[in-house]
């Protein structure tokens, strides 16, 4: 990820078994990782059966919320490609009983077609 990027927060593509090492604990049997981003501290993993976004808290980064989002509980999603300042492209997920979508802005290393693609595969089959 770029130095620019990482101030701004856009989100790089991650290894997907390198996600696993990191966050294999949070799987359930049978679930993997197909894609994940990185955005600074924080993460987006698309597993094969939701949307698990990690966001670590506070200075030290210890405190951490895991949310987990069931492909059938996206309503739909919105994808901007050449987007605000130095974000390459950004990305909505409205999620059913969600008063505000899940806002995510990715770096030029990032096929934002490709993150759109992965959440189709996945939430289609819902």
């Amino acid at each position: 990820m770029g130095i620019i990027s990482g101030i701004t927060g856009n989100a790089g593509p991650v290894d997907p078994g390198a996600a696993h090492a990191e966050f294999g604990r949070l799987l359930s049997n049978g679930e993997q990782i197909y894609a994940a981003f990185d955005f600074v501290r924080d993460a987006m993993l698309f597993t094969n059966g939701r949307l698990i976004l990690v966001d670590k808290q506070g200075i030290t980064g210890r405190k951490i919320e895991y949310l987990s989002v069931p492909y059938r509980s996206i309503l739909f999603f919105s994808v901007q490609t050449e987007g605000h300042l130095f974000a390459e492209a950004r990305m909505k997920i409205y999620v059913d009983g969600m008063k505000d979508p899940i806002e995510k802005e990715f770096n030029a290393s990032v096929d934002i077609y490709q993150v759109q693609g992965v959440l189709s595969a996945f939430a289609v089959t819902r």
